[in-house]
């Protein structure tokens, strides 16, 4: 029998579309599901004919591989991940290849790569994005691990990947250890920012100036042929556009409670220990969360029973001015995501290639745009560019965008409309570019309480000051640290 170039683990949808992908890029796939029944009904189903093993066991599986052996994890993140490995590691050989495509927590990566590296075995933490469409006609992928092993399996990932501008393949090494989940986790964390973003636009046209379905969906397709032209705005008008076998928007008929799978909150954790604010993707986050809190916010709503105010300005210019609220604030988003990479890089001693980053996210990716082109141009101008907006043509973008940006949240704070992305990268921008923030009387506040010592304006950097403010604590200061 025919021995297959890569085994898949994990036949649900992800896993059973990239394996069609592979097979109908010439490989010979085997395939094993926990579950022998869905092997058995994939085979003899969308893969009947085609060159797919199906294995009814971890050890039959293994069997039927080339070597060196390349397996891919398409299971769920976490435990799944380590109880698979347990069983794995004993059937393989020194040289083998284990890569992890599922949504894993990169550190989680960095440990699994290290003890499979001291054991013979290389380990590649691949984040996959494009979901089932993706998987199936070519996802965005951003492998990271064991830099060695890239070289057997990127043959595979570069066929099956999405291309952009003719054959430019949307994959690319990312870095050593667990740089391609951090990366894929960055990519989900702006994904939650954009989707926020899109959604408060949408709210602010629905509830601030009345505007019907129809007219929504038709300012989302005007918006879809601008800076803003991307995936997530071409499903919005799409979505907007659907109507059930009732000729009834669907849509409207949602609950609006939203679910969320862990990829954020990594990323607001990650922003916490690099000490990289990333606002617009934390409020994104926490909007879900506050969309889940249902039965709460119908009750407060009955205790404040409040109305929204709608917007007194010209309906076709504030339209406009909310799309160039939101393409600042799309530009923040980024900005964010990019500065928490720069942060994780120096932490970790990860070499991450920023532009390239930006090309590979162009095609196969939720994030996909136009706008990402824009990103790729900045950091082949300087690529130790210090944050996004500090590019000119970004800088150019915000200053064109900034008088309409405030109108925008200032109109939906007087009516009540909540905008917590948009107004926190507002409240990010201003704070970015504020060279005098009242961080001076935080730290005497620190001072006072904790004697936790100060800088001075007249002083050099690196000299530290207490102040005896009630005249009896005394001169001792507590010691200088910072988290």
């Amino acid at each position: 029998m025919k021995k297959a170039e890569i085994g898949l683990i994990g036949l649900a949808v992800m896993g059973e579309n990239l394996v069609m992908n592979m097979e109908s890029k010439g490989c010979t796939v085997a395939v094993y599901n926990r579950s022998m029944d869905k092997v058995l009904r994939f085979v003899n189903g969308r893969g009947k004919g085609k060159r797919i093993i199906g294995c009814k066991s971890l050890s039959e599986l293994v069997e039927a591989l080339k070597r060196p052996r390349r397996v891919m994890l398409m299971i769920r993140a976490g435990e799944a991940v380590d109880g698979m490995l347990e069983q794995l590691i004993p059937l393989l050989e020194p040289g083998d290849i284990l890569i992890d495509g599922g949504n894993s927590y990169f550190k989680d990566t960095i440990r699994r790569e290290k003890e499979l590296r001291e054991k013979g075995l290389f380990y590649i933490g691949t984040g996959v994005s494009g979901g089932e469409e993706g998987a199936l006609n070519g996802p965005c992928l951003m492998p990271g691990g064991n830099r060695e092993a890239w070289e057997a399996v990127e043959p595979i990932f570069t066929a099956i990947s999405a291309k952009v501008d003719g054959e430019t393949p949307c994959c690319s090494w990312i870095g050593e250890s667990g740089a391609g989940h951090f990366v894929k986790m960055v990519h989900n964390g702006i994904e939650y920012g954009d989707m926020e973003l899109i959604c408060e636009a949408y709210q602010l046209m629905r509830d601030g100036l009345g505007m019907d379905n129809e007219a929504i969906y038709e300012t989302f397709a005007r918006w879809n042929k601008t800076e803003l032209n991307s995936y997530l705005m071409e499903i919005t008008q799409d979505i907007m556009n659907y109507r059930d076998e009732n000729g009834e928007v669907v849509v409207e008929k949602i609950l609006d409670v939203a679910g969320q799978k862990g990829t954020g909150k990594w990323t607001i954790e990650a922003s916490l220990e690099e000490s990289v604010p990333v606002t617009l993707i934390s409020e994104a986050v926490f909007a879900r969360c506050l969309a889940a809190m249902k039965q709460e916010r119908i009750k407060a709503s009955s205790v404040y029973q409040k109305k929204y105010g709608r917007i007194q300005e010209n309906a076709e210019e504030f339209v406009e001015a909310i799309r160039k609220g939101l393409y600042a604030s799309k530009i923040v988003s980024y900005a964010q995501g990019y500065a928490l990479m720069r942060g994780a890089a120096e932490h970790y001693g990860w070499k991450l290639d920023y532009g390239n980053i930006a090309l590979i996210w162009r095609g196969g990716c939720i994030i996909r745009s136009k706008f990402l082109g824009k990103i790729k141009e900045a950091y082949d101008r300087d690529a130790d560019l210090p944050n996004l907006i500090l590019d000119p043509y970004f800088k150019s973008a915000i200053s064109d965008c900034l008088k309409s940006w405030r109108k925008v949240v200032a109109a939906s704070v007087m009516c009540g409309i909540p905008l917590p992305a948009m107004s926190a990268a507002l409240s990010w921008f201003d704070s970015y570019t504020c060279e005098m923030l009242p961080a001076n009387l935080l730290q005497a506040q620190r001072d006072y309480f904790g004697a936790h010592t100060y800088e001075r304006v007249d002083r050099p950097r690196g000299e530290v000051f207490h102040t005896n403010w009630t005249g009896r604590s005394g001169t001792t200061a507590a010691g200088t640290y910072s988290i």
